[in-house]
């Protein structure tokens, strides 16, 4: 018979050399363990000696604690006869690095790069390692940043700039501010609402919401939380979702995928086409994988191995790596939606996808995250205006990686993009919850209308290359769809 514990015995039990956790109502020695938790020692201290079950299911199997655990670290039950009302207030605030209570007042951040700050101090040591963390040397992902700073403005003056306007459109669909939602893996990592949360500060900001085959709910339950009555921003109407697509290796999965979103209402479909296999996250590697996580559309579940705890990697391995230009006509069997390749990094597959009759691209080297020294998505606009300028008329052109300031935003517009994704941005917000999401965006909003003002325009539909200096990046661009060394060819072996 297991031995029935006081909450009276667990609450002496309460420093990092002794300490004694309750989830749903077992007693539980974590003295050992602890130090070797993959989220962080510092979550289980702020819990000892007390109940921490609501905290635990918020990101854990309800079984892995016990098959986690020897069983002489199962210690007994809880005594419901020795419930105090001491014992259900929550634990108090601490100060440690990764304590939620350490982030400073939502309203006290007034930049991007302030979300930053505070998700590198509070968020656990895998989950900043998994969403920070890029490929090998960090190169492009600097890069994709830098590069807008390069390209300078011309602004005009004397133009009544009272009132300006950011509304523009998005394959069809309504946005207050050309910005959507790109998509990023398992958001729950960062908040128990994940993408629920992220779903309905888009809807509440009237931007749409592109939802990963990762993430961490169905599909299904994230449009469930945004179906009550309400606005999308200023207007009445749905929150529009798109869905990014990894493509299995097991084709009928993404065929029933693809045939289920569409039955749900997403407005387009974005297939990753940057990531035939993961990039190289050595940050990443470095910190051990909670092993409950998993994703419920792709089915992808996290391990460790010998290369490390890479979160991409290990969970990436559905992907299949021989999709190719033949598979548009069967990605075309498979959805009446429109199609957007996101991943795009030259000239020459723009052309190739406006010759094949897509409908968006994605410039995006995956903020970094697969191939480094791969082009800044910036630069590639300016390539295309360059070398395919008709594939702006053809098809919808997005830009996502490195967009930081309203500025940046300005720029990639001014060079045909339509609108700009961000990811890693919105998780960090989403540190917050939903009011972090709405307060980030806002952030680059009001940056951006600052920008139209002082460059002299009113409206969206005014901005062109020529309010921008090139100059410094312009020898970076190839001349032309061929480059320049196509021509040599290998030496024959011998």
């Amino acid at each position: 018979m297991a031995r029935t514990i006081s909450v009276q015995e667990i609450s002496k039990h309460n420093i990092p050399k002794d300490l004694w956790i309750v989830v749903d109502d077992t007693v539980y020695d974590m003295t050992e363990f602890a130090p070797e938790h993959p989220g962080g020692a510092s979550i289980i201290h702020r819990y000892a000696g007390r109940d921490a079950s609501k905290a635990y299911s918020e990101t854990h199997a309800p079984s892995l604690i016990k098959t986690s655990l020897p069983s002489s670290k199962i210690l007994g039950t809880l005594d419901p006869t020795s419930l105090t009302e001491e014992w259900a207030k929550p634990p108090p605030a601490i100060t440690t690095a990764f304590s939620p209570n350490s982030k400073p007042p939502l309203d006290t951040l007034i930049s991007t790069y302030d979300f930053i700050s505070v998700a590198r101090q509070t968020l656990t040591p895998k989950t900043w390692a998994f969403y920070s963390s890029a490929a090998t040397d960090l190169h492009t992902k600097a890069r994709n940043t830098s590069a807008y700073a390069d390209i300078g403005l011309r602004p005009r003056i004397l133009t009544n700039v009272q009132t300006v306007h950011t509304s523009t459109t998005m394959l069809g669909q309504k946005m207050s501010v050309p910005i959507f939602c790109a998509p990023a893996a398992m958001a729950k990592m960062v908040h128990a609402d994940g993408e629920k949360g992220i779903a309905r500060a888009c809807r509440a900001l009237g931007i749409p919401q592109c939802i990963s085959t990762n993430a961490s709910f169905p599909i299904a339950e994230i449009f469930a939380s945004v179906q009550e009555p309400g606005k999308y921003g200023d207007d009445e109407g749905p929150l529009p979702i798109f869905f990014q697509l990894y493509v299995d290796k097991q084709r009928w999965k993404s065929e029933r995928l693809l045939a289920m979103v569409e039955d749900l209402g997403v407005k387009a479909i974005f297939v990753t086409v940057d990531a035939p296999v993961p990039g190289k996250r050595e940050a990443d590697e470095r910190v051990k994988a909670d092993e409950s996580l998993s994703t419920p559309m792709s089915g992808a579940t996290a391990k460790n191995d010998k290369k490390g705890g890479s979160l991409g990697r290990i969970m990436g391995g559905y992907i299949d790596a021989s999709l190719s230009w033949d598979d548009i006509p069967w990605l075309r069997s498979c959805t009446k939606l429109p199609i957007v390749l996101k991943g795009v990094q030259t000239a020459m597959d723009a052309k190739k996808a406006m010759d094949h009759g897509i409908e968006g691209i994605v410039l995006s080297n995956h903020g970094g995250r697969s191939l480094d020294t791969s082009p800044a998505p910036i630069l590639l606009l300016l390539e295309l205006q360059k070398c395919c300028p008709q594939v702006f008329d053809k098809m919808e052109v997005f830009v996502d990686g490195g967009i930081m300031r309203g500025t940046d935003i300005f720029k990639a517009l001014c060079l045909g993009a339509k609108s700009v994704g961000i990811g890693r941005g919105f998780l960090y917000a989403l540190n917050y919850g939903p009011q972090g999401v709405q307060k980030y965006v806002e952030i680059l909003k009001d940056e951006l209308e600052t920008t139209m003002r002082m460059m002299g325009i009113t409206h969206l539909s005014q901005v062109h290359p020529g309010l921008l200096n090139t100059a410094a990046v312009d020898h970076l661009i190839p001349d032309g769809e061929e480059h320049p060394y196509a021509k040599w060819r290998p030496r024959a072996r011998i």
